[in-house]
């Protein structure tokens, strides 16, 4: 079937830097040669000039056409429309590179004009709201236009290579797959550290804040592929209904076992001295699912931290001797798996030491980019690597309490120091 790509704020940062890029490599393969691109930007720009912002990306030169119009005009979208002209036998895949205060708009107008019928996808970014009612009224919008198997909601999170290997690493691997089995972990961590700062974005990330921007937004997925159980055969198709029910055997966020911070001049960069929005937070969750009963999981974000690192994190039950092993799943920077293990130092005594044994994927092959997978999966209409709408309301479910206990709160939010380690904010 051929395929109509039409992105909204092609011209933008995710546009420039990120679908573009992806899309170079995509057509570069040569299995979407019945591929086309229509830009929707809401001032004029050239291909040319659109394309010379992205390295490298010439090839896509004769796929691409432009359409110039405003979103909140409600007439433009229906001469958008008539420029798509969308026949029978192809598909319209709508991936909305939108700020998230204008994606609802969009979606209500571009369905209103008739862009909904059931060769018509949506693809949009997080965040899916800001909280649990407003997670339930983007969901009314959409489900007003299109069916839930037309609607794909990106984390770019689950489309990275080390991230979707996790399941197959569990299953297909006996050393792994008895770890789950048998109830050997003792504890989960996961988290997603940076070293900068918030890098401009003042105006989003006031409004959002770590637990929205990166715990409901990645780690709550990341959590639930960890927790969920496997599917038979590997049936990928089965995956999103195995996470939503890994999501709901958590039980609702404990506040007081939360642990938020701010980093010193953040107030500063937003320009709001009596600001309380979280660079940093760390909280506990529980499962009522009978393997994870009693099993603490902790999920820590922040900024301006001493390093950078997104992994998954299985401790494993410690042994007579009071050792325990761990295996990491490390997502960013450098996609791979290592077992943290330990070994003999070497010498003339017996002291142990932590060593890991480590594989990169990076340092083997070239790993596509997660937008690259996003759009490929698209097209192919495979959704294991999209969150549902149920997903996206369970994390809510699951956070709500914590976000209510912010909600009018007198009590301080603690600051460090930027470059401050992890475990200094934690002690």
């Amino acid at each position: 079937m051929k395929t109509k790509l039409l992105i909204f704020g092609i011209s933008g940062d995710l546009g420039v830097h990120k679908l573009l890029p992806a899309l170079e490599q995509i057509v570069k393969t040569g299995d979407f040669d019945d591929l086309s691109i229509i830009g929707v930007s809401r001032r004029d720009v050239r291909v040319e000039d659109l394309l010379a912002g992205c390295s490298d990306c010439s090839i896509l030169s004769g796929r691409i056409s432009m359409y110039t119009m405003d979103l909140s005009d409600t007439n433009s979208y229906h001469g958008l429309k008539d420029h798509i002209g969308l026949a029978d036998d192809e598909q319209l895949i709508v991936y909305l590179a939108l700020p998230p205060q204008v994606v609802v708009q969009a979606i209500d107008n571009i369905g209103a004009t008739g862009l909904n019928g059931s060769n018509v996808k949506v693809l949009f970014e997080k965040p899916f709201g800001t909280d649990l009612v407003s997670a339930e009224a983007v969901a009314r919008t959409v489900s007003r236009y299109y069916d839930e198997s037309q609607v794909y909601r990106i984390d770019h999170y689950l489309a990275k290579e080390m991230v979707q290997n996790i399941v197959t690493v569990r299953e297909k691997n006996a050393m792994f797959s008895q770890i789950w089995k048998n109830g050997l972990i003792s504890s989960i961590s996961i988290m997603a550290l940076e070293t900068i700062g918030i890098e401009g974005r003042a105006n989003f990330y006031e409004q959002t804040g770590a637990l929205r921007d990166i715990v409901q937004g990645h780690l709550m997925q990341l959590l639930a592929l960890t927790l969920m159980d496997v599917p038979s055969n590997l049936d990928w198709d089965n995956v999103p209904q195995l996470r939503l029910e890994a999501l709901n055997k958590l039980k609702p966020a404990d506040p007081s076992k939360v642990v938020r911070a701010q980093y010193e001049g953040y107030d500063n960069e937003v320009g709001n001295p009596e600001t309380k929005t979280e660079t940093f937070v760390a909280l506990e969750l529980e499962s009522d699912h009978p393997s994870w009963q009693g099993i603490p999981i902790k999920l820590i974000t922040g900024k301006g931290l001493s390093r950078k690192t997104t992994e998954i994190r299985i401790h494993i039950k410690k042994t007579d001797s009071d050792q325990s092993d761990c295996l990491v799943f490390r997502i960013q920077p450098d996609e791979g798996i290592g077992i943290e293990l330990y070994v003999k130092e070497p010498g003339y005594g017996n002291k142990l030491e932590l060593r890991s044994l480590d594989f990169n994927y990076q340092s083997d092959t070239r790993l596509p980019d997660a937008y690259e997978r996003v759009i490929v999966d698209a097209i192919s209409s495979r959704k294991s690597l999209f969150t549902s709408g149920e997903e996206v309301l369970q994390s809510w479910r699951v956070l709500q309490p914590v976000q209510d206990s912010w909600l009018g709160s007198a009590e301080q939010v603690n600051t460090y120091t930027v470059g401050t380690d992890l475990d200094t904010i934690l002690a």
